[in-house]
């Protein structure tokens, strides 16, 4: 038998930390890592000690994820986190044991609590799950400050004291933003657990903070209905679901949710990122002062008996995966079209509704467009997206399952080579390969470069802002917001064949998005821009 074939060993009265931590009993335990309930001898106290297990320690890279995740949460003090306070190595039976401290929450997972409320209304009432919500989103505005993306926001990560107190829990696949981390990832991984992936995570592309606030939307229609948005039997379905399905309202499953509250996961839920809430706080905002106009107990669940399955339109695949196939996607920093415009008809809205009425016309112009065009247009996005969901499914490591992963650059990993100028191939090829325009009318208001926030982290990265978000922005609007802050830009533009963006929009950028950025002393920004052709074969 291998060692990774082995059991994990149990600890139970052990002791790490040269004899100070004594490993009372199991809490949890996982592919990975144990959870004990440990007794601190030095403090007089209980804590909780994650250990990994010893086949997985004797691996560089889990131990380096392992300190990683120690180091990421003690810089993160907030009510709503379970703290972190010590961490090192042992030697157990002549095996080294990593091990972090932190502290041991007296209460039960959300999960158990969700599982309890099920079995008494059949899902937990609303007001009620908005105040978990509101917890779990203070929790993430303090991370994202620091440049923490959690990944795996899920019931199962999310702790509630006996004072009903919300500790968000877990970090151990959290992604930093900043440079100096994603060195340790693997281009194409995708970490996470299915049920709660956003579409980008299924994709197996670069995440920012919009997609936790994706699995808390998913979080919520589960807190709220008992059930999860999607419904599959397979890794494979659940992550091809997440991009492709249109989510159905939590009202459809439970009578007593306002509209209000349908509108809030709506947007939560939507495929591309842009489209959701743009922060944490903004998602903590609306869910506050929804949870203002709820009495206490008066938003008891009404399960529908017998409500459908959830099912999908298809819509999302066209519009978060293929744009250049369907509806517009809106930037929170852009301009709301006119009607008519990007391929809608006169008189209809520019940004799709969040449930109900008829899918969206994918491929349609602006008189309608031709029926046997938008089916070709919807069978062939459909088809290419199985392949690419097929594609990063099969390596989805599940958060129990003990790997690590991630993406390495934020267009996901695609391997195309970049360089600094237009690349058309030869005199045929900008006739042969497809070609998407750019949209010069997704622009970036300067006030998010002029009035950049202080990034979280100031003891490490004194005078450092956070770095806003330039990706699918036309290049013209980066560069005006980069130049009304005072800060420069590298003229040599990089170039990067794209077809999904279009021409001058910018695909990457560097510092990432959400990091540090030191306008004195880290230099020119660096720009990657589409030039709106789809790569050459290699």
């Amino acid at each position: 038998m291998s060692d990774h074939a082995q059991p994990p060993a149990d600890l139970r009265g052990r002791s790490v930390g040269g004899g100070r931590y004594q490993l009372l009993d199991v809490l949890g335990t996982g592919g990975m890592a144990a959870v004990y309930l440990a007794r601190d001898t030095v403090l007089d106290r209980h804590v909780a000690v994650k250990t990994m297990h010893s086949a997985m320690s004797r691996e560089d890279a889990f131990r380096e994820r392992f300190k990683r995740e120690a180091q990421s949460v003690a810089r993160l003090a907030h009510t709503n986190i379970v703290s972190v306070f010590d961490t090192g190595e042992d030697r157990v039976d002549d095996a080294q044991v990593p091990y972090i401290v932190m502290e041991y929450v007296e209460g039960k997972p959300l999960r158990t609590e969700l599982d309890e409320d099920i079995a008494r209304h059949g899902a937990m009432p609303a007001d009620k799950a908005l105040r978990v919500t509101c917890d779990v989103l203070a929790a993430l505005e303090i991370s994202h400050e620091a440049g923490l993306v959690h990944r795996d926001i899920k019931p199962g990560n999310v702790m509630l004291t006996r004072r009903g107190v919300v500790k968000v829990m877990d970090f151990g696949i959290a992604r930093a933003t900043q440079s100096g981390v994603t060195a340790m990832t693997q281009t194409g991984m995708v970490v996470g657990t299915p049920q709660y992936l956003s579409p980008e995570q299924a994709l197996g592309r670069g995440v920012d903070a919009r997609s936790d606030l994706y699995s808390v939307g998913v979080m919520l229609f589960e807190l709220l209905t008992g059930r999860l948005p999607f419904e599959a039997d397979s890794v494979l379905a659940m992550a091809y679901a997440h991009v492709q399905e249109e989510p159905p309202a939590p009202s459809s499953f439970n009578a007593a949710i306002p509209p209000a509250i349908d509108a809030l996961v709506a947007r939560a839920l939507r495929k591309n990122p842009n489209e959701r809430h743009p922060s944490a706080p903004a998602f903590r905002a609306e869910c506050l002062g929804l949870s203002d106009t709820i009495a206490p107990g008066a938003a008891a669940p009404r399960i529908v008996p017998g409500a459908p399955r959830p099912g999908g339109s298809g819509a999302g695949v066209a519009q978060a995966v293929f744009p250049e196939f369907g509806a517009p996607v809106t930037s929170p920093y852009a301009p709301t079209p006119p009607a008519g415009s990007y391929g809608y008809p006169q008189g209809r809205p520019a940004t799709p509704p969040p449930y109900g009425g008829a899918p969206t016309t994918v491929g349609a112009g602006a008189d309608g467009g031709s029926g046997r065009n938008s089916t070709w247009a919807v069978v062939l996005a459909a088809v290419v997206a199985i392949a690419v969901v097929a594609a990063v499914a099969v390596v989805v490591v599940l958060n129990n399952g003990g790997g690590d992963g991630g993406t390495a650059e934020a267009d996901g990993g695609t391997g195309t080579e970049q360089s600094t100028e237009p690349e058309g191939g030869d005199d045929g090829g900008r006739t042969e390969r497809r070609y998407q325009e750019g949209d010069p009318t997704r622009t970036i208001n300067s006030s998010e470069c002029v009035g950049a926030v202080d990034y979280g982290d100031q003891e490490n990265h004194p005078g450092a802002v956070m770095m806003p978000d330039f990706y699918d922005i036309h290049i013209d609007s980066v560069k005006e917001c980069i130049r009304d802050a005072g800060w420069s830009y590298d003229e040599e533009l990089v170039y990067k064949d794209e077809v999904l963006k279009g021409e001058g929009m910018v695909v990457d950028q560097s510092p990432r998005a959400y990091g540090p950025y030191n306008p004195e002393e880290d230099g020119p920004i660096v720009l990657t821009v589409s030039t709106g052709y789809e790569p050459l074969e290699e």
